[in-house]
């Protein structure tokens, strides 16, 4: 039977960590171990912990700051059983989250990938619509009806055009992630490289319709900050120039291609530049992401 690690690294909001531990703690399926890294220096959190009464439920404090980039990789060291899933501190579960992943790792064991349903929500918990995930849902997302079965080039096509996924959302197979790691040098963009690689190495993805979480999108988190300061995009162009140099290597010219011109992002840029005129803040890397060379 296989159990899901439900890996959680902290920073932050004490009141959201709170609330996304209680939302695993609420899964209708019992088929979990939930383990919070902590990379604050809170002491009410420890104390919170030693008054949760489920073996399930371990809490992992970093002697020392490691950053969020170190604190994905402690995560995936302290992954143990066969599926896991990095859930962010402030977003949330559905009940039916460990049941809906189960049953697709049930009928699709090869899968390496799962993507659930998943529902926008902002700061206070409301479900919210911005441009961004309207566009994730209506123009990059593959149509299906119950579940839809990508790999190869194609799914890397998908999601360099426009990355339609919710990381923290993902569940994942353990061995499609072996020997791999976040890499130190992103700040933003390490989810979809971490996509392409095991993608790169031949892992299958199966997205399943049925809404089991909630991504929480706030302009508190690591990607609107640097969205607003031009440095996401810095970042980004820099990522997508290797990845076209790796899938051209690798024999997938077609993801090459998308990769180099990265147009979703370049239209991302662009919607952030009336506010960076405004505030005078990041406009250069913001217009040469934008209107820069494929």
């Amino acid at each position: 039977m296989a159990t899901v690690d439900i890996m959680m690294p902290f920073y932050g909001d004490v009141p959201m960590m709170q609330a996304a531990v209680r939302s695993v703690m609420a899964q209708d399926d019992p088929r979990w171990r939930l383990t919070v890294v902590d990379d604050d220096n809170d002491p009410a959190v420890p104390e919170w912990f030693a008054t949760i009464d489920d073996e399930r439920v371990r809490y992992v404090k970093n002697p020392e700051n490691l950053g969020l980039t170190g604190n994905f990789n402690r995560c995936l060291e302290l992954v143990e059983h066969e599926l896991w899933t990095l859930i962010g501190c402030d977003d949330l579960m559905l009940p039916n989250y460990v049941g809906v992943v189960q049953g697709v790792y049930a009928d699709h064991p090869d899968v390496g990938i799962i993507q659930p349903g998943v529902r926008v929500i902002d700061g206070e918990g409301n479900e919210s619509k911005t441009l961004v995930d309207e566009a994730k849902r209506r123009i990059y997302a593959p149509k299906f009806d119950r579940r839809a079965e990508l790999s190869g080039e194609e799914l890397a096509v998908s999601l360099l055009r426009g990355d339609w996924l919710y990381f923290p959302s993902i569940c994942w197979r353990t061995e499609v992630v072996k020997g791999l790691r976040f890499r130190p040098e992103l700040k933003v963009i390490q989810d979809l490289a971490l996509l392409i690689e095991v993608i790169q190495r031949g892992a299958k993805l199966v997205a399943d319709r049925s809404v089991a979480f909630e991504y929480r999108r706030h302009d508190a988190s690591e990607s609107s900050a640097t969205a607003f300061d031009g440095s996401r995009f810095t970042e980004a162009g820099e990522f997508f120039n290797d990845v076209a140099d790796r899938m051209a290597a690798h024999g997938w010219h077609r993801a090459a291609r998308v990769a180099r011109l990265h147009l979703s992002s370049r239209i991302f840029a662009l919607t952030k530049l009336p506010q960076a005129l405004k505030s005078r803040n990041g406009v250069k890397p913001l217009v040469r992401h934008t209107f820069g060379r494929a």
